[in-house]
């Protein structure tokens, strides 16, 4: 199951990464040039919010079962000090939920906002900013504090 999980895990985090800069090209494009906002939009706009969702989903069911994180909760004194456990245990959890509680925020305020132009701007804002937050945390494989392969086997 933990197996499965990552892998799955691994490969969502793509979609996540694919969906977001796709609507964030959107919502500046919409933005910048003034453009009436779709049902086309309205769709990236959910679309991108529920992959985000489910990436969360996964990785709080990952967490729940991780080794990783039990070391770390269990061995919290010594873990802390470590760098890859405290990552798993403590960072990347707490920056991908604000990640994705910033991403839901941008989705709820953009499709309640009276105007197009404030439609795409809050997208374009929120999103950037949840994006930013999401590839400061992922474990990147060039990263020197914590590293991972960019994508795991099922």
């Amino acid at each position: 199951m933990y197996v499965t999980l990552l892998a799955l895990h691994s490969l969502v985090r793509w979609l996540v990464l694919a969906s977001l800069l796709f609507a964030i090209g959107c919502a500046y494009r919409g933005w910048l040039a003034n453009k009436q906002f779709s049902r086309f939009d309205n769709s990236v706009r959910h679309w991108t919010a529920t992959v985000a969702h489910i990436q969360l989903l996964v990785g709080g069911a990952l967490y729940v079962i991780s080794p990783i994180v039990n070391h770390f909760l269990h061995n919290f004194k010594e873990a802390v000090h470590q760098r890859d456990l405290r990552f798993f245990g403590m960072e990347h959890i707490t920056m991908m939920l604000l990640a994705v509680i910033m991403i839901t925020i941008g989705s709820a305020k953009a499709k309640r906002k009276p105007t197009d132009r404030e439609k795409y701007k809050t997208l374009a804002i929120w999103f950037t900013a949840g994006l930013l937050i999401i590839l400061l945390s992922i474990p990147w494989a060039f990263s020197p504090f914590t590293s991972r392969p960019y994508l795991r086997p099922f």
